[in-house]
């Protein structure tokens, strides 16, 4: 899978993520063509490249064309968004990001995200970037977005609603809505993450830092420069490890207060949102009381969803999370006509060899029910016969 991780560590804008993302090679043909399906107009794209301290990066810059251009809210933009020839992916990310932005914006000035309203060049300069930066992202086919912390900066900045301290407000809101980390920035009086850079970033991105093998860097220039510190945004591109993309995650929590008759439900619900093993374990707790252990197993990506349900379906307060490895034998399945019906056989090998064969159950089952005679024999006869079939000695 493709992923891309944004290094924040000089903090992040909607123009900086453009020109990280084609640093790293999204070219700007694309990406102009791309956008050119909005129905908006009166601006041009263009990049340059500059150096930041000892970095050189790409400085995307939206270049506003003379003339008033219409004040416009949530709505119009979404609009826009919905009105253009893009993907339905990027339309509905790019919505999302907006609606977010707002809803941020709404809070900190104590109105309904339907009143606020992007300022005239604003409002482009945002309407490119958040768009750009999803139709960037589907164009270098990336599968996963991944931010490191976000550095909160100091001082105050001034703005068309007066000077306001930093972070900005709807930055600090907009961090907050999606639990993202902020550190400590650099000490100057500079406003390190734009309201645009963070609704980009806490919409689409995970904030942790993933294992990958690198394709390409990109770095995207931010507009000033820093006094010993390059004004850069850094982005990673690359391949997840399978360590990274099939890494397991195990889920346990101890319950000593709920009826046995759920917790075959709780099973049920963890195998339907993606869990790949669950179980129970017998233990004692406090106050030796009986109780059971639920372990469960899953994909990093379905994590949320473990979570989700173990502590909406169980009594538990609290989950334990922890990374496991598993060494697995390659596997497949193969169906085939036995003597006694089409049956289907799970193969496990071990260096191209059939090292066992595992008929499938509801197969089996089938089989004997229709034929009356008992499971263990329809088993014999099925792994006997599928060995045969394979012309290749079990273990072999």
């Amino acid at each position: 899978m493709r992923i891309a991780y944004f290094d924040c560590f000089s903090g992040a804008s909607g123009d900086m993520i453009l020109g990280a993302m084609v640093d790293a090679g999204l070219a700007l043909e694309e990406l102009s063509a791309s956008l050119g399906s909005l129905p908006l107009s009166g601006y041009r794209l263009t990049v340059e490249r500059v150096r930041r301290g000892a970095i050189a990066a790409a400085k995307v810059n939206v270049e506003v064309e003379a003339g008033r251009q219409p004040a416009r809210n949530l709505r119009a933009i979404l609009e826009i968004i919905a009105a253009s020839g893009l993907s339905d992916g990027v339309k509905g990310q790019g919505a999302r990001i907006f609606q977010r932005l707002a809803a941020a914006e709404a809070r900190v000035h104590g109105q309904s995200p339907e009143e606020i309203h992007f300022h005239e060049v604003g409002a482009i300069d945002a309407i490119v970037d958040v768009v750009g930066s999803v139709i960037g992202l589907e164009l270098l086919g990336v599968e996963g977005v991944y931010s490191s912390p976000l550095p909160s900066g100091s001082g105050t900045v001034e703005t068309s609603h007066g000077i306001l301290p930093l972070p900005a407000p709807a930055t600090v809101e907009l961090a907050a809505m999606a639990g993202a980390p902020m550190r400590s920035g650099p000490s100057f009086p500079f406003e390190f993450v734009t309201p645009t850079g963070a609704a980009i970033l806490t919409t689409l991105a995970k904030f942790e830092q993933p294992s990958l093998v690198l394709q390409s860097i990109g770095y995207g220039a931010g507009s000033r420069d820093l006094p010993g510190m390059p004004n850069v945004l850094r982005l990673w591109l690359g391949e997840t490890t399978s360590e990274a993309e099939d890494g397991l995650l195990l889920f346990e929590t101890n319950i000593d207060d709920m009826s046995p008759e759920l917790c075959g439900y709780v099973m049920e619900r963890l195998f339907a949102r993606g869990a790949l093993d669950v179980w129970f374990t017998p233990i004692q707790m406090k106050k030796n009381r009986p109780a059971v252990m639920l372990s469960a197993l899953a994909r990093r990506p379905e994590e949320d969803a473990v979570v989700d349900t173990i502590l909406k379906e169980t009594s538990t307060l609290g989950v334990r999370v922890q990374p496991v490895q598993r060494h697995e034998t390659s596997r497949e399945s193969v169906a085939f006509e036995s003597s006694l019906g089409g049956v289907s056989v799970k193969l496990k090998r071990i260096g191209g060899a059939i090292a066992g064969i595992a008929p499938e159950f509801e197969d089996c089952r089938r089989i004997a029910q229709e034929r009356q005679v008992p499971l263990q024999q329809v088993y014999r006869t099925v792994i006997t016969e599928a060995q045969e079939r394979l012309q290749r000695p079990l273990g072999a």
